[in-house]
């Protein structure tokens, strides 16, 4: 099946069918597995078979999923998490001792931010960052106990972009893991194993489901970085929910047609905007005023659904133009079928400090929208209601 497009792999991954011989694969809402006798049983433990054995370990649902994401990335294996930073959490504990150091892009997710910053220096782990825009920085960050280097692209939220072909070639070099958060693009759009990443993270949560349902992470990549991970999860439980796996799996099969959609709607709100009089800045990753246009257009199919604006006036001024929207709402997430507006510096970002905000672009006037699948026009014709009071 591997010779198949992205789009067919996403439809016709599916675990084996039962005696029923259904046409969609069924949930299995179950805790435990039986054995017809206790050689079985031991040979389920001692890994002689591939059975399923407690769905903390493995699940029939949570297999397909996981398939279906390794399949789209070009990955050996995965593992399936109950949620994004699960997915974060469990492979960087599994893979780091006390004493390793972390090289990472400044500009990733807040609760990422937080582990590095709060967390990781009680296990005696470091971190020294990166600027999304100055690659070139990394060769001498590398330390002698660097274990890996970690980037989303396009970032969260200032949507930078970078070079995944250089950063990997870097980490050959210095022989050190490369880590990517895929999220906001997908593996539709962009797939770093391709570019030589070893681990590939989804927070399933966002594009992947795509409806904000349900909550799921995925890692996928090198089968042997993947067995360590996959036995950490197991032992200590974030597992994915059966009714979770099968709802993810089958939002895949809609991935590509979701993705187009969102990336047409998003670089036509960015084009409508680029030089609207209340906005200093619009960023986008397939706009030709984008810093990383080439790059983007290198390493990416699409430009994603994800546009950053950023108003005149600060604070004030995003907070008079959230509140102003009417058919977009306010929230946290993203990659939702509906359009969605967060303001970072007072919510996904807010435990990080103005400075560290300021450092990775995070303004008090920029807004994050995460564009959905309404039409084109009646999303624009909202954001430019909500600017009206803005302009001037």
């Amino acid at each position: 099946m591997t010779d198949m497009a992205l789009e067919t792999l996403a439809i016709r991954t599916q675990i084996s069918r039962s005696d029923a011989g259904e046409h969609s694969a069924p949930i299995f809402l179950t805790s435990s597995f039986v054995f017809d006798t206790a050689e079985d049983l031991k040979d389920a433990f001692d890994e002689v078979s591939d059975a399923h054995v407690y769905s903390r370990y493995s699940n029939p649902n949570v297999d397909e999923f996981v398939e279906k994401v390794a399949l789209l990335e070009g990955a050996e294996t995965g593992v399936a998490m109950a949620s994004g930073m699960a997915a974060i959490y469990t492979t960087f504990m599994a893979l780091l001792q006390s004493g390793d150091h972390i090289v990472s892009c400044s500009s990733v997710f807040g609760a990422t931010h937080s582990l590095f910053k709060n967390y990781f220096p009680k296990l005696q782990i470091s971190h020294s960052y990166f600027h999304a825009q100055h690659v070139q920085e990394l060769p001498s960050l590398i330390q002698p106990n660097t274990k890996c280097i970690y980037l989303e692209t396009p970032t969260n939220p200032a949507i930078a972009i970078i070079d995944l072909e250089t950063v990997a070639a870097v980490a050959k070099e210095k022989n050190v893991l490369l880590i990517v958060d895929n999220c906001f693009a997908t593996p539709y759009i962009q797939q770093p194993i391709r570019w030589g990443a070893d681990l590939v993270i989804h927070s399933a949560t966002k594009y992947m489901d795509g409806q904000g349902r349900v909550l799921g992470g995925v890692v996928v990549g090198k089968a042997s970085l993947i067995r360590d991970i996959y036995l950490f999860g197991r032992l200590t439980g974030p597992a994915l929910s059966p009714m979770n796996a099968w709802m993810l799996s089958k939002s895949l099969e809609t991935l590509a047609i979701r993705m187009d959609r969102h990336a047409e709607n998003a670089h036509f709100i960015a084009e409508q905007l680029e030089h609207h009089s209340a906005l200093s800045d619009v960023s986008y990753p397939f706009l030709p005023s984008h810093p990383q246009y080439d790059i983007a257009k290198k390493q990416m199919k699409l430009g994603g659904g994800m546009v950053t604006i950023t108003l005149h006036g600060g604070y004030e001024a995003a907070k008079l133009f959230l509140n102003r929207l009417q058919m977009i709402k306010i929230s946290p997430n993203l990659g939702d079928s509906r359009t969605i507006a967060t303001h970072p510096a007072s919510s996904t970002h807010s435990k990080l400090s103005e400075e560290d905000r300021r450092t990775v672009g995070i303004t008090p006037g920029l807004v994050r929208l995460s564009i959905g699948l309404e039409h084109r026009d009646d999303i624009l014709r909202d954001i430019l209601q909500a600017l009206e009071t803005n302009v001037g």
